[in-house]
């Protein structure tokens, strides 16, 4: 490509964006190590990781305990080899204490190997090493987890450890039996149901590999043929540079999962894009930090997600992503709705189509990078091979794929750097997924997710839509702060049985609880992506995470209308049924984003808009009579909206909002 032209490059990341990533997420708070050796020792463990997944998921696993605690031990020794204890910490030196506790980590599972028929054998009778191992274990995990982490997740699993030991002192309806630390710790260590439970499980099998998968594609340059085929398609048009950031991140965001790590990768570049045309600070922080999220609900991959959900429900993996992805795609159509009418409103233009790559350009450099990906639905869809053994063929079809142009070909090192990049990107989610199996560990041994659903139920007045709205806030006050993954698993225990109980389908709960789960990193006061954001647009935390709010609303309202219409998610609907339900469920997010700006032709009153947003929350629920009055409003606004830019003209470009909104 000419020089000339904008394309994004994939440089290593600047001093500038280490600072913000590392300021709003912890989990990038790396260790630099001043000794080689020492390097090189993280290196090889993070190597070797990656090499016993891909083993693994061609030959088969251990044992089930032997397999998920060999997992942790490596991850957990890896954080202890890569995070410092503290800010302030030195990121050069390895101290003592991180070397012992890195030993520790390698005994739980030395144990459990070497003691396996014992421990299965004594079937729930610990004996002292039991104890001993699994107490270590306990501690250990709940401190990876403040480090890697933050304090969100360690605090809350010491209160369900402590809720565990002391259920019995409480009263009404979450009072318990009690446990012993014994009893706790037993359940913790040596069964699949604590520690070891289905969320680590998950991650010791399809997010491993989905990760690593997208470390590969990243090292082949993936990223840059995203944003230049979106640049290509989307740069010259209204506000170009905003929906490049929306498209290249929602593509991004579905295979990587980190929300924060996308805004400061693909925002460096998008955001002063949108600034130089005339979006605001907070708006341009705002498209980037809400298409980023919402790269989770994307499909394929949904940021390991659907495995997760698939492994919890018990269905197949196509049905989660044929349900995600209708929904999906109406979340990104309601920002391009905003993201186009704001740049009508302002008179913002898009990039000059001489300074912009060319779709077929990119296509012939880069267009082979899409045959993995094509690969890996085939083999997900059609192969009737498992889900891991899918993801490493894919994997090594990337590597071969990437061959075929020396700007993508991938040397020794290249594989190497990508193989423990994957193990890197694995950690936080692997000890994220591993604290939470004390939280969930606790609430099986208790019934406490059981008591929560009974709660919200009763709190709802057996209401379906109170119980939504009580059931949205919980999960997005259990949101706020923690990663995505351990978020969706904590809701779907504790929060989604209390829909099924009220008759919604599992998987339509399920759906729900991650949604506003997800939605809570742009959710003031703990809006994550969109402070990340704000620190390289320049804006403000809080508005920008307002705006990404409202960017966002979408994502608000179509968990409510999938659960009260399940035709939205393509459930056992019809062709026909199912095309009408996308028509109206388009034509109510186009009346949602558009009430939302407050422009159509010129400027809306407010009396307009909110005739408008009521008429888009008529499309929630399957209704004739409803669909009718919805379109009847449509055209009614649209007719008059049209009149008064032709009675008046379109109104200047007010160049407050340019600053402000």
């Amino acid at each position: 490509m000419a020089d000339k032209r904008t394309s994004i490059d994939e440089p290593e990341m600047t001093g500038e964006q280490k600072k913000v990533l590392e300021k709003y997420s912890a989990e990038s708070r790396y260790r630099d190590f001043s000794s080689k050796t020492i390097a090189i020792i993280v290196s090889a463990l993070a190597i070797f990781l990656s090499l016993y997944h891909m083993y693994t998921s061609y030959f088969g696993t251990p044992v089930t305990l032997q397999h998920r605690s060999l997992h942790v031990a490596v991850i957990l020794a890896l954080v202890f080899l890569l995070y410092p204890p503290f800010k302030k910490a030195s990121r050069t030196k390895l101290p003592w204490y991180d070397i012992l506790f890195t030993l520790m980590a390698f005994s739980t599972t030395v144990y459990i190997f070497v003691d396996y028929l014992g421990i299965v054998n004594r079937g729930g009778m610990p004996n002292t090493y039991d104890l001993i191992f699994g107490g270590m274990l306990v501690i250990l995990v709940l401190e990876a987890a403040r480090r890697v982490t933050g304090w969100g997740l360690p605090v809350l699993g010491i209160l369900f450890l402590l809720y565990g030991l002391f259920g019995r002192e409480m009263s009404g309806i979450f009072r318990h039996r009690g446990y012993t630390w014994d009893e706790i710790v037993n359940f913790m260590y040596v069964t699949t149901e604590g520690v070891y439970g289905t969320a680590i499980g998950v991650s010791a099998t399809y997010i491993f590999l989905f990760i690593l998968f997208g470390a590969f594609l990243s090292k082949s340059g993936m990223g840059q043929f995203f944003n230049d085929l979106a640049m290509a398609i989307a740069g010259q048009t209204k506000g170009g540079p905003a929906k490049v950031a929306v498209i290249a991140s929602g593509f991004l965001g579905s295979i990587n999962g980190a929300a924060v790590a996308n805004v400061v990768t693909t925002g460096s570049f998008t955001i002063p894009l949108m600034r130089k045309i005339g979006y605001s600070r907070n708006f341009a922080g705002a498209v980037e930090s809400a298409a980023s999220v919402g790269g989770q609900i994307l499909p394929p991959i949904m940021g390991a997600a659907a495995f997760i959900m698939a492994e919890m429900l018990g269905i197949p993996y196509s049905q989660i992503v044929l349900a995600a992805l209708l929904p999906a795609l109406l979340f990104y159509l309601g920002i391009i709705v905003q993201i186009h009418l704001r740049a009508t409103k302002l008179g913002l233009k898009g990039i000059s189509k001489d300074n912009l790559p060319q779709v077929m350009d990119v296509l012939k450099e880069r267009g082979h990078l899409l045959i993995p990906l094509m690969f890996l639905m085939y083999m997900l869809f059609f192969s009737g091979r498992t889900i891991i053994f899918s993801a490493f063929l894919t994997i090594i079809v990337t590597v071969i794929v990437a061959m075929i142009r020396k700007t993508t070909r991938m040397s020794v090192k290249d594989i190497l750097d990508a193989l423990e990049n994957g193990a890197r990107m694995a950690v936080s989610v692997a000890v994220a997924c591993a604290s939470v199996g004390l939280v969930v560990g606790i609430a099986t041994m208790t019934g406490f997710g059981l008591k929560l659903a009974n709660g919200i139920v009763t709190l709802g007045g057996e209401s379906l839509f109170l119980t939504l709205v009580f059931t949205m806030i919980a999960c997005i006050v259990l949101g706020m702060g923690l990663p995505s993954i351990p978020t969706y698993i904590i809701t779907a225990t504790m929060a989604a049985p209390a829909l099924v109980s009220l008759g919604i389908e599992p998987l339509v709960a399920h759906l729900f609880v991650f949604y506003f789960g997800l939605f809570a990193n742009i959710t003031p006061p703990v809006a994550l992506a969109a402070f990340a954001a704000a620190g390289i647009s320049g804006g403000d935390q809080m508005k920008t995470g307002f705006v990404s709010l409202k960017l966002a609303i979408a994502g608000f309202i179509v968990p409510y209308m999938f659960v009260y219409n399940h035709s939205l998610l393509l459930i056992d609907t019809s062709f026909v049924d199912g095309t009408l339900v996308v028509i109206t469920a388009v034509a109510g997010v186009i009346m949602l984003g558009t009430a939302a700006e407050g422009y159509l032709f010129t400027y809306m009153n407010p009396v307009v808009r909110l005739v408008l947003f009521g008429g888009s929350l008529l499309f929630m629920n399957p209704n004739v009579i409803q669909d009718v009055i919805g379109f009847s409003i449509i055209a009614i606004v649209w007719f008059w909206q049209w009149q008064k830019a032709k009675k008046h003209g379109n109104m200047e470009p007010d160049e407050s909002a340019r600053t402000t909104s």
